[in-house]
């Protein structure tokens, strides 16, 4: 007892306690997981045999089951479409807002905050904000259109196949754009300020500024946002179970909500287990492409 308590009083050995908490940690909640999911990619799991463990290995037969059905591929560009969609736009329009509130003027704090205010609220609840702003009959949006004299009739933005996808999408750029405006004003912030004035006393516009030192500058920062707003997007289900539910028709479904309604609505479990398995693997690999590119700025 008395070497047990000298151990942790020199603090010799607590650290591999806590190590070994966090692997316990990432057993149990993530690998566990993920790997269960694996196996079952494989197996013919429904409601019955989820409870059972009664589950024929069908190999590759779930793989071939989805990609050959008819609304894989409709799926497939709709969620390719949200994905680019929303993280370029995220992107532009949070790197625009990062170099605003670079500069000084009075209530900059306040307006920072209000719009880092939107990005904290539950995507469930930003979800039944849109659904009232897109509301066909009654919503905000359509007022303002028709106040405006932009259009005469009420487009309804969340049952029009046409339309429907991408009212998700703006919805999802308006939640994901603080999260890209805090990443690059960190960075925007560690830029030299006389690194500008040096260039400025040679001439330089702010255009010239901007693409010869602030983007090069960045290259890290806009590595991060870039894949990290990949893996946000594609996790991005609350919006989808919001606003449209995948419909109407398939017009607005993607992949991450499509493995949803496979699993707990048709309880066709193997078979959405393989739409997560392939979402997980393309993850990973915009992971190892931002980790290579950092190592590789790092090594110059």
């Amino acid at each position: 007892m008395l070497v047990f308590k000298n151990t942790f009083r020199d603090g010799v050995g607590f650290d591999a306690i806590l190590v070994t908490l966090a692997l316990g940690y990432l057993v149990l909640f993530s690998a566990f997981p993920l790997v269960y999911n694996l196996v079952m990619s494989f197996q013919e799991v429904d409601l019955f045999s989820l409870a059972s463990f009664d589950r024929p290995f069908v190999g590759l037969d779930n793989y071939e089951d989805v990609l050959t059905r008819t609304e894989a591929s409709s799926i497939f560009f709709n969620t390719v479409k949200f994905v680019g969609i929303s993280v370029v736009a995220q992107l532009v329009v949070g790197f625009a807002l990062a170099m605003f509130f670079q500069l000084d003027f009075p209530l900059n704090t306040w307006l920072r905050g209000l719009f880092l205010a939107g990005w904290i609220m539950p995507a469930l609840v930003v979800g039944a904000v849109w659904s009232w702003i897109f509301a066909g009959d009654f919503g905000v949006l359509n007022y303002m259109l028709q106040a405006l004299g932009i259009t005469d009739a009420k487009i309804f933005w969340l049952s029009n196949p046409d339309v429907a996808l991408y009212s998700v999408i703006i919805a999802n750029i308006w939640l994901g754009v603080p999260f890209n405006m805090i990443l690059l004003s960190v960075g925007l912030a560690g830029i030299p300020e006389d690194v500008y004035e040096a260039a400025q006393l040679d001439g330089a516009s702010r255009i010239q500024r901007f693409f010869t030192i602030t983007l090069p500058m960045m290259r890290a920062q806009l590595g991060a946002v870039i894949s990290l707003g990949v893996i946000f997007t594609l996790q991005q289900f609350d919006l989808f179970a919001a606003l449209t539910q995948g419909g109407p028709a398939n017009s607005s479904n993607v992949f991450q909500y499509w493995s949803w309604q496979l699993s707990f609505q048709y309880y066709e479990i193997g078979v959405g287990s393989v739409i997560s398995v392939l979402m997980i693997l393309f993850v990973v690999f915009v992971a190892a492409i931002y980790v290579r590119s950092t190592r590789h700025e790092q090594v110059m």
